[in-house]
């Protein structure tokens, strides 16, 4: 009687993810990761106009899941070109890398997720209904780039779904600031962290997009879990704490990322901080992603070493024509400082508390604000570059603009993909706190700009941002949005 054939020992959890890594002559250097089951190394990958097979790189392990990278340069011609890679015999998946004469086609997208995965249901709402219409949008024009914006993870759960931390959870408030991060609560949250990884990105929508599109890919607090850096300092640094944050910190390395907290890609300009911030040029076209979150606390964004570092970076820019600047909050938004005031007057608003105070323009970052503006302003000006600020966050579609002494500071905000849009009360609040010109420093005015299709100055839908420049250079922004037929549009 003949032997059932043997089972294969490897078993794909996810993967690819593709990661961008730059650009370095005339070739697209991309990284791909993959989550698999089973200890034997899997085999070289090959990809086309890469002449030699690619090896696997073993980057970290989870109990029997092993994670592992592949990385790559393909060549660019002088127009677009698809290219295929995969395992010889195997499975095969196809990017399309932008040719020398053109700029990327550029999609970006922020909130993949939300508090309560319950609401889906509750509000039959299909959960990856946009990342459906962004797969469409890019089988019929392919995009280069995929940027996220932050909250590509909902974590919030951990502390339900660890039940070590679910008991931290119910101490006392002086006793969890005590209380240590012990070996169960470590193991428990790396196997939330992980297991959540791979159930959100398995996701057939996402996966396709994350397969056949390099990322760039920002955190923001709910990578890690909800208000993270804008907690009580006595709280956020106590050992339960910081245990869980190093836990999501080095997920985050490993599936935004592509690499080991430890061993970050060149790409990563703040790991000497220990920072996350990311920079790239392609061509005249910068993208630069600060990290926005690992330094945060009440009181500041970025710690001054960072500060000092920023000119520097931003001198890697010279040259370009245009920058486009992540920031996972928007620079250009409603003045809250008085809604944020009355708050800490009232009981039982923590969670709001943390929201406002995430924002750039609470009160408490006001200086770093300014700073940031005139920092940016004197690039702008001084390097003939136009700078955009991309952001996501606030659950809803935005224009706005910061005009300066010498320069305009453009600012696209496009959130959620995933998580549902805020209640129509609170959109109509922020439309009435956005209306007029808001002098924010001497010389220096903001103002929320309503778009012409609808008069409003927010998109109150769930929506995701594609990007791209015309022949005269101009970055057209297409807001696609749920519910409507035809996009909504801006040029810079």
């Amino acid at each position: 009687m003949p032997l059932p054939p043997k089972k294969k020992e490897r078993r794909e959890l996810i993967g690819p993810v593709l990661h961008f890594r730059g650009v370095q002559g005339d070739r697209w250097r991309v990284s791909a990761l993959f989550v698999l089951t089973g200890a034997a190394e899997p085999p070289d990958m090959a990809v086309d106009g890469v002449m030699l097979p690619v090896p696997p790189r073993h980057v970290a392990s989870q109990g029997r899941h092993h994670v592992w990278r592949w990385e790559f340069a393909v060549p660019r011609a002088a127009d677009d070109t698809r290219a295929g890679y995969g395992f010889r015999g195997g499975d095969r998946w196809y990017m399309t890398v932008p040719g020398l004469s053109g700029r990327p086609r550029i999609a970006y997208t922020a909130c993949n997720g939300t508090e309560d995965e319950s609401v889906f249901s509750q509000q039959d709402l299909p959960r990856n209904a946009r990342w459906g219409h962004l797969n469409a949008q890019h089988r019929a024009r392919p995009f280069h780039l995929l940027l996220h914006g932050g909250d590509q993870l909902y974590a919030d759960a951990v502390w339900d779904d660890c039940p070590s931390l679910r008991q931290w959870s119910s101490l006392p408030s002086r006793e969890q600031l005590s209380a240590p991060f012990t070996p169960a609560m470590s193991e428990e949250a790396e196997n939330f962290y992980f297991d959540l990884y791979c159930r959100q990105w398995s996701q057939a929508e996402a996966a396709t997009l994350l397969s056949t599109v390099p990322s760039v890919m920002m955190w923001d607090d709910h990578d890690i879990f909800d208000g993270w850096g804008s907690h009580p300092d006595d709280r956020r640094t106590c050992p339960v704490f910081q245990g869980v944050y190093g836990v999501a910190r080095r997920s985050f390395a490993l599936f935004q990322v592509g690499c080991a907290p430890d061993d970050p890609p060149d790409c990563v300009w703040g790991g000497e901080l220990g920072t996350f911030t990311q920079g790239f040029r392609i061509g005249d076209l910068g993208i630069f992603a600060p990290d926005l979150r690992t330094e945060r606390t009440q009181g500041r964004v970025m710690s001054e070493a960072t500060w000092e570092a920023l000119p520097g970076w931003l001198d890697r820019f010279d040259g370009c024509r245009h920058l486009l600047l992540l920031s996972s909050v928007p620079m250009v938004f409603a003045n809250l400082h008085a809604l944020e005031k009355l708050i800490n007057f009232l009981p039982a608003q923590a969670s709001m508390e943390d929201d406002l105070r995430d924002q750039w323009r609470s009160y408490v970052h006001e200086e770093e604000y300014i700073r940031l503006v005139r920092l940016l302003g004197t690039a702008a000006r001084e390097r003939g570059m136009r700078i955009t600020v991309v952001s996501g966050e606030i659950h809803l579609g935005a224009c706005g603009v910061i005009h300066g002494p010498g320069f305009d500071l453009w600012q696209l905000t496009s959130s959620g993909i995933v998580h549902p849009a805020p209640s129509r009360m609170y959109a109509n609040v922020l439309e009435r706190l956005s209306r007029g010109t808001e002098t924010i420093a001497d010389g220096t005015t903001l103002e929320m700009v309503p778009f012409p299709e609808t008069g409003r100055r927010y998109i109150r839908a769930r929506n995701w941002l594609a990007l791209h420049f015309d022949e005269e250079g101009r970055l057209n922004a297409h807001w696609q949005v749920e519910g409507e037929r035809e996009p909504l549009i801006r040029v810079v």
